[in-house]
């Protein structure tokens, strides 16, 4: 799959913006600040319905405009898709799909990306919520529908973080919550299968990455991922705990020798609830796990240097890459790269450049073109001050993706 045509309409610094790409490597060029990497965060809006580098919608649309939109055509094997969304300030958001109405969560149907960036390196060293982001960003273009289960899960689990703040407030007892029972199955049958489905994930991606990182390194620090669940003891959030000890550390155990995920998610919230009503917050669930990531094993946030850092988590990325191409039915996802290669030195440059080479389209930023190995820079696009000063051209692109009256 490869993105042919995109359009923005008061899409962060673009009033507008129509681009038209090829198969193979592409190099978006441009100063520090003129939007280069706004071009390809909407790219992967698309497919993850998110930011890597914001959590709310708003900062998405151009300052004096009610709403953004987001077109694109993309293409494999002949075929074409036109995905459109519009970002709303107020309101809901919309979608369609070759102007068909669609909701937005389907959109990850059609989009495969997987996003390299600077922030990458927290994935490594930083909090547990941009562990569970990336794992549930691949998740969703694997299995769209969760982005409905994990909405769900987080409506669920802010009604009953409001029960408890209020019972709290209130100095009632548990046993004067008889509706927090009706929370906590909601809660645990959302959960339960978000937890599962990263554990799959993770057991997934162990043979990926092992193979990414050798491509990177040549050498075998034998990278591991190791699950953290909070509904088993563990409290990643907590920065006190060692993540790495036997108390807290949850690697994957054969499910004949314990309960099912539903049963000690549930168990794990009626011993939790004195603390909770305490605390006034939900102490368990998928909204408080980890992925213990280990190199030699040693956990790798605290023990690896910045290489090595750099290296786990450009190999997590193709690890994902890879499980998007055996997925897929469309061809390989679009790789990113957003101003990656200036964080990396010559040899990991070299290569990061020969593990992506053969994926069928890659979409690369830079501030300074040479910072881009040579066999990716054959196609460069200049970007200035949220305008496309210098791109090849499609003379079809402006018929193909012109609104229609009603927006999208």
């Amino acid at each position: 799959m490869h993105v042919a045509r995109l359009s923005l309409t008061d899409y962060r610094n673009y009033r507008t913006a129509e681009l038209a790409f090829e198969p193979g490597a592409t190099v978006i060029v441009g100063r520090n600040g003129q939007g280069k990497t706004n071009l390809v965060e909407s790219i992967g809006y698309l497919a993850t319905l998110g930011s890597h580098r914001v959590s709310s919608d708003q900062a998405l649309i151009r300052a004096g405009a009610d709403a953004a939109v987001v077109r694109a055509v993309l293409s494999h094997g002949g075929r074409e898709v036109l995905l459109e969304l519009q970002l709303n300030r107020q309101g809901a958001n919309r979608a369609q799909v070759n102007r068909a109405a669609a909701k937005p969560r389907d959109l990850p149907r059609y989009a495969h990306t997987v996003l390299f960036a600077p922030e990458d390196l927290a994935i490594v060293r930083g909090e547990p919520s941009v562990r569970r982001r990336m794992l549930d960003g691949l998740l969703v273009q694997r299995i769209p529908r969760l982005a409905g289960v994990m909405a769900d899960y987080e409506r669920v689990l802010k009604q009953r973080n409001s029960l408890l703040k209020s019972a709290r407030a209130r100095g009632l007892a548990a046993a004067q919550l008889t509706t927090l029972d009706i929370w906590d199955e909601r809660l645990v049958g959302l959960g339960a299968e978000l937890i599962d489905r990263r554990l799959e994930l993770v057991d997934e991606l162990r043979e990926p990455l092992a193979a990414a990182y050798r491509s990177i390194v040549d050498a075998d620090h034998r990278p591991e991922l190791q699950p953290v669940l909070s509904i088993d003891g563990a409290d990643p959030d907590d920065e006190t705990t060692d993540a790495a000890s036997g108390g807290t550390a949850t690697a994957l155990e054969a499910a004949a020798d314990r309960p099912g995920t539903a049963e000690r998610f549930a168990a794990a919230l009626t011993a939790l609830r004195r603390r909770e009503l305490e605390r006034g917050v939900t102490l368990a669930g998928p909204h408080r796990d980890d992925v213990l990531l280990l190199l030699n094993g040693l956990p790798a946030k605290g023990y690896a240097s910045h290489g090595e850092s750099w290296s786990f988590a450009l190999a997590l990325r193709l690890a994902s890459a890879e499980l998007l191409r055996r997925d897929s039915a469309t061809g390989d996802p679009v790789l990113v790269l957003d101003d990656v290669f200036a964080e990396l030195d010559r040899r990991r440059r070299e290569r990061l450049a020969a593990a992506i080479g053969e994926y069928e389209q890659v979409l690369i930023t830079a501030a300074v073109l040479e910072d881009v190995p040579e066999p990716l820079a054959g196609r460069v696009i200049h970007i200035d001050a949220g305008r496309v000063v210098d791109a090849p051209t499609d003379p079809g692109a402006d018929v193909t993706l012109e609104a229609e009256a009603s927006g999208v």
